[in-house]
């Protein structure tokens, strides 16, 4: 025992059984303190199964677990959990079955043990036996087998007149009574009986009612108990088959409410003969909770203690509240119902009230049917027969309802006085108007419509002076109850036309109409007759009206609301109308509503209407209206062109694009000089002619200052294609480095790439192409020439300016470099040695070549200032005047000049061809 027990002691008890295969031992641990453990040693297979009543658990209980079938809990799984927190003080064998075995145990009294039972109890939700689970000695009864260790079978909590537990013997445990208690007979209980002065003989639970039958039947019970802990149905069943007793069925059915069976359950009814069970089980399909379930069984078997606890562990307070209403308990059903079942609260009370009521205690049925919030019709339902108990529970309460049903009631009986205070306490002023007219106090009523503004009271008390002729007091209250139509028709009747306006307008569209018809036919009333089919919707009767009589200014008032619904000839007449008095934006308007968008068009056109982009979009037609595409196309083509021609060039470039017609969208675009949005449209459009004209309207911008306006100009022409435009705009730039910024590096560098993108161009005209090629590598070969001439300068001054003077006789020397730029290092040259003269000289050349020349671009004054000074020569009074924004006069470069105004004829002729 001390390899396999940690911290053993010594033992307290061991017994072995009735075949001596199996001994139980309970021991105590080294430090004095008892072992909860239980230990069977089974000597056949020298195997120690244990049971800690500590946990409530044995070390086969997974085992038995997922053994179990047919059941999600295994049937001993509560037991064990009632068990926990304990220690065995003595244990029993039963003499004649090896399997059985009895435990005492007792309540673990430390702190840490009752916090463990109280977590396992409330984890269980266990209402009714918390007391028993927390009893300080408890019987537990058990079964031991090589398959599935030790489990437990029942358990129940020992009665206090008993001192300890003496035995057990199927189907009895024998207890010692303690020393003065008296013990019941057998009269006086089914389970408890004396056998002598101090022993008591307490029959099991699975045995009550057979206590006394045949050693077969008990047998047959016990193997049953057996296999039913286990779990094993099908020797379950074997073994009770030739049971056929009905008590045994019914105490096996109630031993399935313990371990909830409902499926041996089923079996135990139907040998029984209980239908009612058996068709109740055969319905639980409507129940989810299993203790839900057992708890129906619970209640046809008479275990109501047993029905109650499951119910409150299922949480079904509905069913428990039912429960306790079907059993009379109706203290407990409505606490229930008020704590845990709110939803059926009015429904308890009301089943309790008709419960009284049959018992014939009506005083206390009437405040349980008021909670029912049925009082209004059950009260004086079982008050019928009593009057005068009646009238007296009406007077004493405040519920309007109830007081109005009972002044009906006395209305019906002729107690017309009496009726109309309980109308008036009931606030019922229709009620008391009529009951009023009727006793032929006709001010008092009035004063009360009037008063109470009551609809239907004023509708009644109308009907009563329309009856007596009094129309206007009749018109009054009509209007005061709503009912305009009465009131017009009234007023139509009577001839009362000053009323007959305002009403109308009050009143409904049908109302309007009516008395409209009435205005038609009076003289001098079309106006208002305009004015009410306008306000009912009637727009085409009143414009009809209009017309005929001429109602100008209501014409102009009505149709403004006309729309497409509107008869399209109705339309046409009021927009000749308009036009008629030169009121053409509103002809607009009405023809496009028509539908007639080339009369439209040509009225803008001819009258100068302003299409609005709102105007715009009334004239596009929609894809899905069932218009021939091209005629669509043609409609927005027109609407972009009238927008060209006033000027609105967003408008034109939006018509145009929902045209389809791309290239006229970016003309417009073009017009209207947003260039944002002609990069933006070009990037989107994707189109080679559109990104052509985008570059071409770029490059009348300042793209030399804008990076990226210069940026944008070649991504266009790159991807329109067009190769020969990117070569004039290369060659543009690579001018206007030697014109402003005198850079024939970066002009060599432009030269270069407007060469190769010539000389990839697929132009028309092969020769026209060859000789652009030809004129850009002569450019360039005259650019790298004077850039050597520059680069030599430094070494060799002399052969530099011997180069010079032949770059000088070249006859196209001005189509890319400037004869100023070559005479200006000559002259720096000889100034710079001092030989003014030979400067002055090349001076005197370069103003009889170029006359507009300004000296200092090329030439810096410093040096002008001492050549003159020098010489003696006077400096001409323009020499030291400011460059231009080039520093050149533009007429010198005349050539070049008119190359850097392409671009922007190009565009201009663009503009022109739209």
């Amino acid at each position: 025992m001390s390899q396999d027990v940690p911290g053993f002691g010594s033992i307290i008890c061991a017994k072995a059984n009735s075949t001596g295969a199996k001994i139980a031992i309970i021991v105590k641990k080294i430090n004095g303190v008892p072992d909860p453990k239980l230990y069977v040693w089974d000597v056949e297979m020298d195997v120690l199964n244990t049971f800690d009543f500590y946990s409530g658990e044995g070390d086969d209980e997974e085992a038995l677990h997922a053994n179990a079938d047919m059941v999600n809990t295994p049937p001993n799984a509560q037991s064990s959990v009632k068990v926990s927190g304990r220690f065995p003080v003595s244990l029993f064998w039963d003499p004649k079955d090896e399997r059985l075995l009895c435990c005492e145990t007792k309540l673990m009294t430390n702190k840490k043990s009752m916090d463990k039972i109280s977590k396992r109890v409330s984890s269980i939700s266990i209402y009714k036996e918390q007391t028993e689970e927390l009893a300080d000695v408890m019987i537990v009864s058990m079964l031991s087998t090589p398959e599935s260790g030790v489990l437990v079978q029942d358990s129940f909590p020992m009665d206090n007149v008993y001192h300890c537990l003496l035995g057990v013997l199927v189907p009895s445990f024998y207890f010692v009574r303690m020393v003065g208690e008296s013990v019941m007979d057998e009269t006086g209980s089914d389970t408890v009986r004396l056998t002598t002065s101090q022993v008591a003989q307490v029959t099991m639970r699975d045995f009550v009612g057979i206590e006394k039958r045949e050693k077969a039947v008990c047998e047959a019970m016990m193997n049953f108990s057996y296999y039913i802990t286990i779990g094993n149905m099908d020797e379950a069943f074997k073994a009770i088959k030739l049971i056929k007793s009905g008590s045994v069925w019914e105490n096996m059915a109630r031993m399935c409410v313990k371990t909830k069976r409902l499926d041996v359950a089923r079996v135990c009814l139907g040998n029984m003969g209980h239908a009612r069970g058996a068709q109740a089980l055969r319905d639980l399909g409507k129940y989810q909770e299993l203790d839900a379930k057992v708890a129906v069984l619970a209640a046809h078997l008479g275990m109501q203690s047993d029905a109650e606890r499951l119910l409150k562990e299922a949480k079904r307070y509905d069913l428990l509240n039912e429960f306790y209403q079907n059993s009379g308990d109706w203290a407990k059903a409505m606490e229930t119902a008020e704590l845990h079942d709110r939803i059926h609260l009015r429904s308890t009370y009301y089943n309790y009230a008709k419960h009284l009521e049959a018992k014939g205690d009506l005083h206390s049925a009437i405040p349980n049917y008021e909670k029912s919030d049925t009082y209004r019709f059950e009260v004086p339902r079982m008050l019928m027969d009593e009057p005068n108990i009646l009238e007296a529970y009406v007077t004493r309460t405040t519920d309007m309802e109830l007081r109005k049903w009972w002044a009906q009631y006395l209305e019906s009986i002729g107690k017309m006085e009496n009726a109309l205070q309980f109308y008036e306490s009931a606030k019922d002023h229709l009620a008391t108007v009529r009951i009023n007219c009727f006793l032929g106090q006709i001010d008092k009523a009035s004063a009360l419509a009037t008063s109470t503004e009551d609809t239907a009271a004023c509708y009644h008390i109308a009907r009563y002076y329309e009856n007596q002729g009094d129309v206007k007091q009749a018109v009054n209250f009509y209007t005061r109850a709503l009912a305009y139509g009465n009131a017009i028709r009234l007023c139509k009747e009577h001839g009362l036309e000053d009323q007959l306006m305002n009403l109308a307008l009050l009143s409904t569209p049908q109302d309007m109409i009516e008395a409209a018809k009435y205005y038609e036919e009076q003289p001098y009333s079309q106006d208002k007759a305009v004015l009410l089919y306008h306000k009912a919707g009637h727009l085409s009767k009143a414009l009809e009206i209009s017309f005929n009589s001429e109602q100008y200014g209501a014409l102009d008032l009505v149709s403004q609301e006309l729309d497409e619904n509107t008869d399209p000839v109705l339309l046409s007449k009021c927009a000749d109308f308009f036009m008629e008095h030169r009121q053409f934006d509103r002809a607009v308007e009405l023809l496009v509503i028509a539908k007639k968008y080339r009369e439209a068009l040509e009225l803008c056109t001819q009258h100068n209407v302003i299409i609005s982009e709102d105007l715009a979009e009334k004239m596009t037609i929609p894809k899905d209206a069932g218009y021939d595409n091209g005629v669509r196309i043609q409609l927005l083509e027109s609407v972009a062109d009238c927008c060209m021609e006033q000027g609105q060039y967003h408008l034109a470039t939006k018509k145009y694009t929902q045209a389809g017609n791309r290239i006229k969208a970016m003309r417009a675009l073009l017009k209207s000089g947003d260039t944002e949005k002609v990069v933006f449209f070009a990037g989107v459009s994707r189109q080679k002619e559109v990104y052509i004209l985008a570059a071409n309207y770029l490059q009348s911008l300042n793209w030399r200052q804008d990076p990226e306006i210069m940026k944008h100009i070649i991504g266009f022409y790159t991807k329109g294609k067009a190769m020969d435009l990117l070569a004039g705009f290369y060659d543009a730039c690579a001018q206007v480095e030697i014109d402003e910024y005198q850079n024939y590096d970066k002009a060599i560098g432009a030269l270069s790439e407007a060469y190769k993108c010539i000389s990839k161009a697929k132009m028309p005209n092969p020769a026209q192409q060859e000789q652009r090629v030809q004129e850009i590598k002569q450019k360039i070969a005259l650019v790298k020439r004077f850039l050597h001439v520059k680069q030599t300068y430094s070494n060799n001054s002399d052969d530099a300016i011997k180069q010079c003077m032949i770059l000088l006789d070249e006859p196209d020397l001005n189509i890319a470099v400037r004869i100023g730029d070559v005479y200006g290092l000559i002259i720096e040259h000889y100034a710079s040695h001092k030989d003014y003269k030979q400067a002055y000289a090349y001076i005197e050349e370069l103003r009889r070549k170029v006359p507009t020349a300004q000296l200092t671009f090329y030439i810096s004054p410093e040096s002008l200032q001492v050549i003159h000074q020098s010489l003696g020569v006077p400096l001409p009074k323009n020499a030291m005047a400011p460059t231009t924004q080039n520093g050149v006069n533009h007429g010198e470069m005349g050539q070049s000049d008119e190359e850097g105004e392409v671009i922007d004829e190009e565009v201009a002729d663009d503009m022109d061809d739209y």
